[in-house]
């Protein structure tokens, strides 16, 4: 690869020497090089110049080249970091690795060496943007029916793609984990007249409540301890293409608020900063859960529903279109095969029967996992010994004994609802609000007993009820169902325990 008078590499160093060696190396070479003798001037220089190659020392003063890396792969993750080392500390090169850096090189450096890193690393960064391009390319030319299958379902779905894309409505994703709602959202973005545009992903269910807002809207340097640098959030770097909001229901009450405030005046604010910035972006919600029941129950707000939900997109559960996996296994398969240079020809018909009768907890992205690791095992063609099911843990779960287990824990809340619910207390609650009561304490004695059952064991009590782990995490949390260490559970509220 030929140096490009155009390309630019960042030298951060403290050894103003080093730096003044590096720099004529590099510029005899055909490059533009700018230098910082600190982390702070660097990470300064890298956000205002924003070189194609950074050269970092790890022992700096002040702040230290690791510290300075991750801030650089913060803002760029996509700028490759040579790291220059003694011979005495190859272990922090090693670590810096791990942490994103492109290679290292040792002082004293060889010149061309120096130059072929800087050159591989230029030449690995232009295969990376490739990729994703022709990523992107597929994504969009390739039909959804021939990503999710060709059932009446997905056909259905693909239709209301297709219709909504071009506009520039909110949608509402529902499906369970795993069902390809990611996948929905994209094709979304690729049809529509911003497919050229970011497509930013936000997993709400994943930040902790604490860095949601900074996050979703960024801060301004100095906003709290350790805001070293501004940050631009995730909508200012959606804007002109689309935010997917994935698991919106886990987004505490207070982001809902000021979330409903972005939607309504397309602004953000970021943290620390009394300026607003305009934005230009396309939200796409997706849940596990419906929401109009997260609404009824009060965990979501009714005002930020009714401006989200101006169209709506179900999937189907693979076990309602299990015309799909045929389809889904046989493209799995190709695709490992190229992955792993191998060449499974196909699946028997004893292992096909085994996927067609399994229930899939975990949708699509359970079976693609099932085929990868199958293909993997596998010498010639996938036999029942290389589906890696928990056949015997599904059985549990469709048995009469689980579906008793589920019915008697609901019975017995049922019985428990109290249908005077607060007609005492609360005088001024509405038909709505007392409703949503009743649902909620409903809901709350049903995972308690549940839990009960099952012995605390929360993946187990979720499987029953038929929801991920995730979402009864949540609620055992926000009802206050405590499990002790006796595994003796309680479902007191802590409004209760007040």
């Amino acid at each position: 690869m030929a140096a490009d008078s155009n390309i630019s590499v960042l030298i951060i160093d403290d050894e103003a020497d080093m730096c003044e060696m590096l720099s004529h190396v590099l510029n005899q070479a055909g490059f533009i090089t700018y230098t910082a003798l600190d982390g702070n001037t660097g990470i300064e220089v890298f956000n205002k110049e924003s070189p194609n190659v950074v050269i970092l020392d790890l022992r700096m003063p002040c702040m230290n080249g690791m510290e300075v890396l991750k801030q650089i792969k913060q803002t760029n993750s996509e700028t490759p970091v040579i790291i220059v080392t003694a011979y005495g500390e190859i272990q922090s090169a090693v670590e810096a690795i791990k942490h994103g850096a492109f290679n290292y090189f040792n002082k004293p450096f060889d010149n061309e060496e120096v130059v072929l890193t800087v050159k591989k690393a230029l030449e690995e960064r232009a295969m990376r943007q490739e990729i994703r391009m022709l990523k992107t390319q597929l994504n969009f030319a390739m039909p959804l029916f021939e990503q999710m299958g060709n059932s009446a379902e997905i056909a259905k779905v693909n239709e209301l793609v297709t219709c909504v894309a071009p506009t520039n409505f909110t949608v509402v994703i529902c499906g369970e984990t795993g069902s390809g709602k990611e996948l929905i959202a994209r094709s979304i973005h690729n049809q529509s007249p911003r497919r050229g545009q970011p497509f930013v992903v936000v997993d709400c269910g994943s930040i902790p409540e604490t860095l949601i807002e900074s996050e979703l809207f960024g801060f301004e340097k100095g906003t709290f301890t350790g805001a070293d640098q501004k940050k631009v959030g995730r909508f200012e770097i959606a804007s002109g293409g689309t935010i997917f909001l994935d698991e919106i229901g886990n987004l505490p009450k207070p982001m809902q608020g000021k979330l409903l405030r972005v939607l309504q005046e397309r602004r953000i604010r970021r943290l620390g900063s009394n300026k607003e910035i305009d934005v230009e972006v396309r939200v796409v919600v997706a849940g596990n859960e419906r929401l109009e029941y997260l609404v009824e129950s009060g965990h979501f707000r009714m005002d930020l529903y009714q401006r989200l939900n101006e169209f709506r997109i179900e999937i189907p559960p693979l076990r309602q279109r299990k015309d799909d996996i045929v389809f889904l296994c046989k493209r799995f398969l190709d695709i490992t095969n190229k992955e792993l240079n191998k060449n499974i020809r196909g699946i028997t018909k004893e292992a096909l029967e085994i996927l067609l009768t399994y229930n899939w907890p975990g949708n699509v992205r359970e079976l693609r996992n099932v085929i990868r690791r199958a293909v993997l095992l596998a010498f010639d063609i996938v036999e029942p010994k290389h589906l890696l099911i928990k056949t015997q843990e599904q059985k549990q779960e469709s048995s009469p004994a689980a579906g008793q287990m589920a019915s008697a824990a609901g019975q017995k809340a049922d019985q428990a609802i109290p249908l005077d619910l607060d007609m005492n207390n609360g005088k001024d609650l509405s038909l709505r609000d007392m409703v949503a009561k009743c649902i909620e304490h409903a809901e709350k004695k049903l995972i308690t007993s549940v839990l009960k059952r099952t012995g605390g064991n929360k993946s187990q009590a979720a499987r029953i009820l038929k929801i991920d782990y995730k979402t009864m995490h949540y609620k055992v949390k926000n009802y206050g169902i405590k499990i002790q260490t006796t595994t003796e559970i309680t479902d007191k509220s802590p409004t209760e325990d007040s």
